[in-house]
């Protein structure tokens, strides 16, 4: 082993030392809080330093331990990892200053972070379910930082089902695995399956994997969870939301060696995907509250993210995932400014857009994206993708219909078209990175993931001007069609648990009758 290999593998191991100190310096009772929050702090840095360290050496071929082996793309997400969780860590101390519990949040929070890193440069079924399941034990301390919200804990319960069965599938997956390769490598895994092909044990092991990371990362109908961990602190929500229920998307790139053998699996992902994009994206036009949209907004993006893995657009997907991770975790954390905008907004009266452009803005932006495809050179990605980017960036070209002169909608629609060149440009460039991803488009899952957006498309022009038609649906929606209810009631009786506080019994007698009356979507 050369010099480089051992810088390398420091660096890269590094991380997950110090968060564990981190995390074992809490006890000392020695050490006030403030002190541990400088401690964390100081550490927490120290780890972004070798993670930055780790990718400028470049990842090693040497695998050390055997179990252990980083790539390109797991390198660049440990840095987004341990910057996000320096900036949470940053916020968390001083939102919870006067708060009881902060230490066992600080070994908490740096658990996770520790897990997380060694998820990334897992190798081994082993080491990937293990460093998974550790990630999920730690989060049940954060997520009931407040033992007397009873949603918190009912949430933490029903995240900790879900966590269990997905352990559980992810164990049967690795047997399968296991016993077909006779090595629980995933390398090794690769290997045989470029040389032999896919057996029947290696199609079911696809599909209990994809049934885990639809587990883990809350898709329809098992999101509920991470709608009512809104009662939790709101440092923890940009945790989850910006980090940790994106994991499944780079498990998914990680085994896709696996996926592109397994077309079962893959429809499979396609439909869950498409169905939580589509439905999740109708609930949250129809939801107030802030918080609660960004929640709905997280359900919708991880559908649309796990869709793409299922289309093959792997690259896409991991571009999505570090988008949507950067911008969940300034959301979250900017969410009180947020609500201030959108107060100042609802002073003036808004006015629904004009038919026309509902009509024209999707044709505009997909020919413009098209258009840039070709005039780059290089197709990035397949034409049936470009219609499907088309019609979600359409609602920036929509011009209202009042109160708008010639001038501010001419200003308007130029805005629109100057962002929608801009985030395809960005999109381009961005696919051209050396992430060490391989893309495999599949033309038939594209077309339907392209007719399943056109439909929601359809839905929310309708919503704007014909509101009173889609009446019955905005219950259906504003309910999140009921889902979560029926996941909840089967969830209590397979599995009860005390989830309400003694407390809250005695205050809320109605509640606790019926707690599923008013639970929040």
């Amino acid at each position: 082993m050369d010099i480089a290999q051992v810088l390398f593998w420091t660096s890269a191991l590094a991380p997950v030392a110090l968060m564990v100190t981190a995390a074992l310096l809490t006890p000392l009772r020695q050490l006030p809080t403030a002190g541990l929050w400088r401690a964390f702090q100081a550490l927490s840095v120290g780890a972004l330093a070798f993670t930055v360290i780790s990718v400028c050496v470049g990842p090693s071929s040497l695998r050390v331990p055997a179990s252990l082996q980083a790539s390109s793309f797991g390198l660049i997400l440990a840095i987004l990892v341990q910057l996000l969780g320096t900036v949470i860590g940053g916020f968390s101390a001083r939102y919870l200053q006067g708060e009881a519990a902060q230490r066992r949040y600080v070994s908490a929070l740096a658990t996770v972070l520790a897990a997380v890193h060694l998820l990334l440069m897992a190798d081994h079924w082993l080491v990937l379910i293990a460093a998974w399941a550790l990630v999920g034990v730690a989060l049940q301390h954060l997520l009931c930082f407040y033992p007397d919200r009873a949603f918190a804990r009912l949430a933490a319960h029903k995240k900790r089902i879900a966590d269990r069965l997905a352990d559980g599938l992810l164990m049967g997956a690795a047997g399968l695995a296991w016993v077909e390769v006779g090595s629980g490598s995933l390398s090794a895994l690769w290997m045989h399956v470029a040389r032999e092909g896919m057996s029947t044990s290696l199609q079911l092991s696809a599909l209990a994997l994809v049934l885990a990371v639809v587990l883990r990362t809350a898709l329809l109908p098992v999101h509920g969870w991470l709608i009512q961990v809104m009662e939790a602190p709101t440092p923890i929500s940009a945790l989850l939301h910006a980090g940790v229920v994106n994991l499944g998307g780079f498990v998914l790139i990680r085994f896709a060696p696996l996926l592109e053998q397994a077309a079962p699996a893959r429809w499979l992902l396609m439909l869950l995907g498409l169905a939580s994009a589509v439905l999740a994206g109708m609930v949250m036009l129809t939801r107030i509250s802030i918080k609660v949209r960004l929640a709905w907004s997280t359900v919708a993006q991880m559908g649309f993210m796990l869709l793409e893995c299922a289309l093959g657009l792997y690259t896409l997907a991991a571009l999505h995932l570090i988008g949507h991770s950067l911008y969940k975790a300034h959301a979250f954390l900017s969410a009180s400014t947020v609500v201030r905008q959108t107060r100042q907004q609802a002073l003036h009266c808004r006015s629904s857009p004009t038919a026309l452009s509902l009509a024209l803005a999707p044709v505009l932006t997909i020919s413009v994206v098209l258009l840039i495809l070709s005039l780059y050179g290089h197709a990035s990605w397949p034409w049936w993708w470009s219609a499907v980017l088309g019609l979600a960036w359409a609602p920036l070209l929509w011009l209202p219909a009042a109160r708008a002169g010639l001038p501010a909608r001419v200003g308007q629609a130029l805005f629109g078209l100057l962002m929608v060149i801009g985030l395809t440009a960005t999109a381009m460039v961005a696919h051209s990175l050396p992430l060490g991803i391989q893309d495999t488009p599949h033309r038939e899952l594209g077309l339907i993931a392209l007719f399943g957006m056109a439909a929601l498309y359809l839905c929310v022009v309708l919503l704007q001007l014909r509101p009173r038609l889609l009446s019955n649906w905005r219950r259906w929606s504003y309910a999140g069609f009921y889902l979560d209810e029926a996941y909840t009631r089967m969830a209590l009786r397979l599995w009860p648990a005390r989830w309400m506080p003694e407390s809250f019994k005695h205050a809320e007698p109605e509640a606790a009758a019926s707690p599923l009356a008013n639970a929040p979507q």
